[in-house]
Order: C-alpha cells, then sequence, then structure tokens
C-alpha cells in the first residue's frame, strides 16, 4: 500500500492546493466548534461505507457527501482537484483510515491543521485489529466484516459530532445507541446463518484478502487471490496457489467482489476446470464498497446481508 513516487508528486501537489483553499475560499470557513449554527453540518467523506455511517449518526443534522461512488477500490483512489475542494468546504471529514485511502494519508495529515479530521477505524483499540504480518504497526483496514467492530467505528463517529457540535450531542448519541442494537442484532443473525454451512464446506475463497475479519469472527477459513491490498496484482504463481487449494479440497464456489476485476479469479475457474473440476463463481461480494444507493446493498446492514446470503448459498 505504499506509494510510488510519482504518486507522491501528484499527491503532495493538493496539498498546497488544499491550504489555499481552505484559507481563502469564500464560504469555506469551517463552523467553530460549539458554534451551533442554524444551518446542517457539511460532512465529507471518502468511502461509501464511512458516509453510509456518519449519516446513520447524523441524521438531518448532517448533510453527507462521499468522495468514492458504489464499486469504487479505495486502495487505488487518487485524490482529484475536485475532491480537494469539497474537502475544503466541509465542516468535518472523516476517512476511514488504517491506510486503507493510502495515497489520501498525507493530505489527511495536513488538513488536520484546518478543519476537523477523524479517521473512524483509528479509534478502535489496536488489540483488537488484525496485525499484517511482516508490517509492523500495520493493520489490515477491513473491519467492517467484524459488525462488533463496526460497532465501534458507530460511536466513534458519534463522539466526533458530540465534540464538534455539543449543542446537539445528545441527538447523535440517541442514533449511535439505536443503530448500535440494530447492530447487535445483526451480528447475531451473521453468526446463526454462517453456522447453518457445513463446517467442511466454510471456506470463503476471494478475489483479495478483505474478509478475514468475517473468518475471524464467525468461522469461516478465507483464503484470497491477492492481499489485503488490490494495489498488487495477483501473478501466475497466485493463481496456481489458488487453483491447486481449490482442486484438493474439492471447493465448490468462489467469490469475485464488485470492487476488484473479475479476470484473475474466473481464469482460477478456468484452470481447476482444465484439471477435471467444476467450480461456480458465486453472487458478487462487496468488498470495499457499498451498492448503489436505493438499493438493498446500498447501506452497511444491507450490504452484510447481501453477502452473507451469497456466501451461505454459494458453499451449501
Amino acid at each position: 500500500m505504499s506509494l510510488l513516487p510519482r504518486d507522491w508528486f501528484e499527491l503532495l501537489g493538493l496539498v498546497p492546493l488544499a491550504a489555499a483553499l481552505i484559507g481563502c475560499a469564500p464560504g469555506a470557513e469551517p463552523v467553530p466548534p460549539g458554534a451551533a449554527p442554524q444551518r446542517p453540518l457539511r460532512a465529507v467523506c471518502t468511502t461509501t461505507l464511512v458516509a453510509d455511517l456518519v449519516r446513520v449518526i447524523g441524521g438531518e443534522r448532517v448533510v453527507v457527501e462521499s468522495l468514492m461512488g458504489p464499486g469504487v477500490d479505495p486502495h487505488l483512489y487518487k485524490a482529484s482537484e475536485g475532491d480537494v475542494r469539497r474537502l475544503a468546504g466541509a465542516d468535518l471529514i472523516f476517512y476511514h483510515g488504517l491506510n486503507l485511502e493510502g495515497k489520501m494519508g498525507e493530505l489527511f495529515a495536513r488538513l488536520r491543521d484546518q478543519r476537523p479530521v477523524v479517521a473512524v477505524a483509528e479509534a478502535i483499540d489496536p488489540a483488537r485489529l488484525r496485525a499484517l504480518p511482516g508490517h509492523p504497526g500495520q493493520y489490515d483496514p477491513h473491519i467492517w466484516f467484524d459488525v462488533s467492530l463496526w460497532r465501534e467505528a458507530a460511536a466513534a463517529v458519534a463522539q466526533a459530532l458530540a465534540r464538534h457540535d455539543p449543542a446537539h450531542a445528545a441527538d447523535y448519541t440517541a442514533r449511535q445507541t439505536a443503530y448500535d442494537v440494530e447492530l447487535a442484532a445483526l451480528d447475531a443473525e451473521v453468526r446463526t446463518r454462517l453456522a447453518a454451512i457445513p463446517r467442511e464446506r466454510r471456506v470463503l475463497v476471494t478475489a483479495h484478502d478483505a474478509f478475514a475479519y468475517l473468518g475471524a469472527r464467525y468461522d469461516l477459513e478465507v483464503v484470497a487471490l491477492q492481499g489485503v491490498s488490490t494495489a498488487t496484482e495477483a501473478g501466475v504463481a497466485d493463481v496456481k496457489r489458488l487453483v491447486d487449494l481449490v482442486v484438493a479440497r474439492g471447493i465448490k464456489a468462489i467469490f469475485v467482489e464488485t470492487s476488484v476485476p473479475e479476470r484473475a479469479l474466473r481464469a482460477v475457474r478456468e484452470a481447476a476446470r482444465a484439471r477435471g473440476h467444476e467450480v461456480q463463481v458465486g453472487a458478487p461480494l462487496f468488498s470495499d464498497a457499498l451498492g448503489d444507493p436505493d438499493t438493498p446493498a446500498g447501506t452497511y446492514v444491507g450490504m452484510v446481508r447481501h453477502n452473507v446470503r451469497a456466501i451461505v448459498e454459494g458453499l451449501q
């Protein structure tokens, strides 16, 4: 997830622009904490997942805008000049953190001097996170697949909003409390539904390593073609390794993802077929982004339920 030199030049070129826009753009002055403006707060978020979380907790008090849309891979996303302008007009900025938006980290670090900037995943105790082998101090960012961790992210959003807008703190707390009850029920639902899969079939094969938290929380073995980040493409050796596993263990279904190209995983299917083993491609899973607005998978809760249904149907 490290940046290439060219990426650094592109990113750092946006940092002075951000400072200039924030410092002198008309109407860009943020609402000071505690000012309790009449208008709703403006929150700019990076991913659709973070935007959904802020929208639920903020309610009518917060107008939420997401820089990334459905199906966008945050690992590969590059901030545009238009994104910087939107960030400059925000009262608060929410991003995921844990290097999910790797190419934008430096920009957020600089913006902290000018705007409240909140990394929702970094509020979670590192002891509960999945450390990345060989990368000290770095963690798997895909925490939303453990619903209990997403409950903590929701609490972090509520605290940030209350801190910035204390006059409405009780409203944020009430919405977070109600959402926490919904997420607790979802956590139990996921556990129950995945437990119905026969144990010998509980092997989830996906395009990239986004589902480890799901596996750890709900007792699934997770195997991926690519690593935690999609910045490095899978090679021939990766495809062969996965084909060997699929054939040897008689795995019946593998899963593509909506934000990751299907090409390499379909190559696994064809290679397995050439060796006499038929493996199906299950319904696409949502990994790093939600579905289209106004669809069931356009919310976090709906996305989780879609994935669980697809996994259960594919593996059973």
